[in-house]
């Protein structure tokens, strides 16, 4: 780093020196914290100054302030060790891809102690009126080991600009080795008709390749399918194409066809396939009774151990350096994850979102908190400093020990928790 940023983040690393000393790091149990929301957070803690708790085995809470010389940003930072078999992490969604709800929520629904929101999503579509927003995230999910969703292609993804290179096939998940990394999913399907052996274009996806034809199952829920068919794979916000044709598929036969995607509950064993352009001239040559299989995967560039949880987002760090292109001028506030110590730990963070905190980071300065903490590698998830960019799901939760529910540790922007399509859930087994 340059001389100026090393002095402009001598606070932070204060701030990470006193939570490096106070063990917090180490996952050792710690007393004295108050969440942000339930003490003025000047009362709480002054600039550079950690606070920090132990809320389960092998996880940790703590806050602390970044100086900036937009004024000070306050992290919020979940710190969960892998190593502990107590513990895990594991993806928090509602029972369907296309459904919202607060982190809290979520988070209590499965006994999480802690919690923070995931991948940005579609949030809204004021370009195409009359089509419903999906809520669905942008990025690939997985969940227990089970494909959720594969990735909507570049241009139609929400959220602030990648750095070069990264697509929305970035995931940040935990294997069955019990190690965090990031990595790149991307889907391996194909359609099987009496005709053809078709590509299959998407999984649970709220928009699909122009020309494609896509998947869905009893894993995208109610919402309407036809968001998957507006925009192109450039321009979000493009129109919806006109030709359009979808088929459902049961029992390994068509049961059903429509020229228009539709909604409602997909029955379990039932896939319904949408095409659009070609891919629904290619659908229409289908009739009730013909056999069709669909078979999909998820597959990683590099990881040689599979997922047992994975979500969307970006990449901010990695090997230790921060990506190339990353912006060192536009401030908000932001949600992201690091993993440290050979992917045996993940530290989340989130910015409190109070008046007094709202300046936030910009996303090169995440990827230097990050580093801070220890962490070599780093993923940005939904944060954002605009309506559109969801600013308002920076959310981080966590369980005091003995308590039933959870808290939220960080006061969100606009005072509120916003409804998520996904987060990260932390567990403890004791």
């Amino acid at each position: 780093m340059t001389r100026r940023r090393d002095r402009r983040f001598g606070a932070v690393g204060r701030a990470l020196t006193a939570l490096t000393a106070l063990g917090t790091l180490a996952g050792a149990a710690l007393t004295g914290a108050a969440p942000a929301s339930g003490a003025s957070p000047e009362a709480a803690a002054g600039p550079g100054t950690a606070r920090t708790s132990a809320i389960a085995p092998g996880v940790s809470y703590g806050y602390f302030d970044i100086p900036t010389a937009r004024g000070t940003a306050r992290a919020h930072v979940l710190d969960v060790d892998l190593r502990d078999p107590r513990t895990g992490v594991g993806l928090l969604y509602p029972g369907a891809v296309a459904a919202r709800a607060p982190v809290s929520a979520l988070a209590d629904g499965v006994g999480a102690v802690g919690g923070i929101n995931g991948d940005f999503f579609n949030i809204t579509e004021t370009q195409h009126p009359g089509v419903e927003a999906t809520g669905a995230s942008v990025g690939p999910a997985i969940a227990e080991g089970h494909a959720l969703k594969g990735a909507v292609p570049n241009g139609q993804r929400f959220g602030p600009a990648m750095p070069p290179g990264v697509t929305t096939e970035a995931v940040l998940g935990v294997g069955y080795d019990r190690r965090a990394r990031m990595d790149d999913l991307s889907l391996d399907g194909v359609i099987r008709t009496p005709d053809a052996r078709l590509p299959l274009g998407g999984l649970n996806q709220y928009a699909l390749p122009v020309g494609s034809v896509g998947a869905f199952t009893s894993d995208w829920g109610a919402v309407s399918r036809v968001r998957s068919t507006c925009g192109t794979d450039t321009n979000r916000g493009a129109p919806c194409s006109t030709d359009t044709h979808e088929v459902t598929v049961r029992g390994g036969r068509v049961v059903a066809e429509a020229d228009t995607p539709g909604s409602g509950p997909i029955a379990r064993g039932s896939t319904v396939l949408v095409g659009r352009d070609a891919g629904a001239q290619q659908l229409r040559k289908l009739s009730p009774g013909d056999r069709v299989r669909v078979s999909h995967r998820l597959v990683a560039a590099d990881s040689h151990i599979p997922f047992r949880f994975a979500l969307g987002g970006y990449p901010v760090l990695r090997d230790g350096a921060p990506l190339p292109g990353l912006d060192p001028t536009a401030s908000a506030v932001r949600t992201a994850a690091g993993i440290a110590d050979d992917g045996r730990r993940l530290l989340l963070l989130s910015l409190d979102g109070s008046p007094e905190y709202r300046g936030g980071l910009t996303i090169a300065e995440v990827a230097d908190t990050l580093r801070g903490l220890g962490a070599t590698d780093g993923f940005s998830l939904d944060g954002g400093g605009s309506s559109t960019l969801v600013a308002a799901t920076s959310t981080l939760v966590a369980r005091a020990p003995g308590a039933d529910a959870v808290t939220v540790r960080n006061n969100p922007s606009g005072g509120a928790e916003r409804p998520v399509p996904n987060g990260i859930g932390v567990f403890s087994h004791t």
